[in-house]
């Protein structure tokens, strides 16, 4: 889901949270990064009966360093930066640029299966 820049993060997580759950009935652990500590933890295991854990840096950690499950967000990003389209964000509505995003996805998911990089 694409949310437009004017939604905070914590409220935008809400309904993509809802979707996820629907589809994924068995899911049963979240992991999100700092942005989302607060009540949304609560929330979702009050409302959504999961649990989210925030994948927190550690506090002696200096400069860049990978931390555990949030670099495969930060894989995927970094692969849709790729996509030439997506470098620069020119559309009017959240829905087409949630489009693009998925056309890039398949794109790169196409290109896997068929054994090309």
């Amino acid at each position: 889901m694409v949310h437009s820049a004017g939604i905070q993060d914590r409220d935008g997580a809400k309904p993509v949270l809802r979707a996820l759950v629907a589809r994924f009935l068995g899911l049963q652990l979240i992991w999100a990064d700092g942005g989302y500590a607060g009540k949304l933890v609560t929330w979702v295991a009050t409302v959504l009966q999961r649990t989210l854990v925030i994948v927190k840096r550690p506090r002696s950690a200096q400069g860049f360093q990978v931390l555990q499950w949030r670099w495969i967000v930060e894989r995927t990003f970094g692969w849709l930066n790729r996509s030439r389209r997506l470098s620069k964000d020119f559309e009017a509505l959240p829905e087409t640029t949630e489009t693009w995003i998925r056309i890039a996805m398949i794109h790169l998911m196409v290109r896997r299966l068929a054994g090309r990089t």
